[in-house]
């Protein structure tokens, strides 16, 4: 991999993450479109640098993140981010796997973006409008929806926004619950990576990896604040035309041979 093709995954990752169209599908495609070579390190790296766009939500929210008084804030977090860290440690060897399956992608972006096309009609009686109103089930129950995006493709934000929303929350509640589940989250799964593959780093994967979550902390900073306005304003259809397209386009790209099943 080299630096220039570490800077563009890391823009697709850092505009991807927030947005319910999947960032590691998008960036699984772009290594294939790029023809970035598929080893350990390709793998660690589309993951890692998940973590430079999620400290972008520590520094935008940073008020919630530094307030050690609001302990109840943090165990929310922990309680909703256990599913996902126990699925993860059982499935790690079976996700992987999926990470090098562009149809899993092509197809999970197609389904996927029918589903969004059609939530806004659905969810669409919130009761809870601030984060003090989310219980520790509630949570919890989010929790579990993030999971689903444990498949290529799916999309990490999308699952876990309406796991929120079917847990009466907000559009915008929803999604910045799923931002701050995303901390714990992606961290978890970084450190799980690293502490995994660090004994093989050269210098020049460690320079990759910074210049990464670099460059995906300061586009994500951008993205959030934009994901906020328009999915208040517009919803979610329009991100799920988005996916339909894309999705058939791989399948027709992956039938063509363009790119590798």
């Amino acid at each position: 991999m080299s630096i220039i093709q570490a800077i563009i995954i890391a823009i697709i990752e850092g505009i991807t993450e927030f947005l319910p169209v999947s960032s590691t599908g998008h960036m699984i495609i772009t290594e294939k479109i790029m023809h970035v070579t598929d080893n350990d390190f390709t793998k660690l790296f589309t993951v890692a640098i998940q973590f430079g766009a999620i400290l972008a939500v520590v520094a935008l929210y940073w008020k919630k993140f530094i307030d050690f008084k609001r302990w109840q804030f943090y165990l929310k977090l922990l309680i909703a981010v256990i599913p996902a860290l126990l699925l993860g440690a059982l499935f790690s060897d079976k996700i992987d796997s999926l990470l090098e399956s562009s149809t899993t992608v092509a197809i999970s972006l197609l389904l996927g973006g029918v589903v969004l096309v059609m939530i806004d009609n659905y969810f669409n009686q919130p009761v809870l409008e601030k984060e003090e109103d989310i219980s520790y089930r509630k949570g919890f129950i989010t929790g579990i929806w993030q999971c689903i995006a444990m498949i290529p493709g799916v999309s990490r934000s999308a699952a876990s926004i309406i796991g929120g929303m079917q847990q009466g929350m907000t559009r915008k509640l929803a999604a910045e619950f799923s931002f701050f589940l995303a901390v714990p989250t992606m961290a978890a799964a970084t450190g799980y990576k690293l502490l995994k593959g660090y004994k093989t780093f050269t210098p020049e994967h460690i320079k990759l990896l910074a210049i990464g979550n670099l460059v995906a902390f300061v586009v994500a900073m951008l993205a959030i604040k934009f994901f906020i306005g328009f999915l208040q304003k517009y919803g979610f259809r329009l991100f799920g035309y988005y996916r339909i397209a894309v999705g058939i386009v791989l399948i027709i790209l992956i039938l063509a041979g363009v790119i590798n099943r």
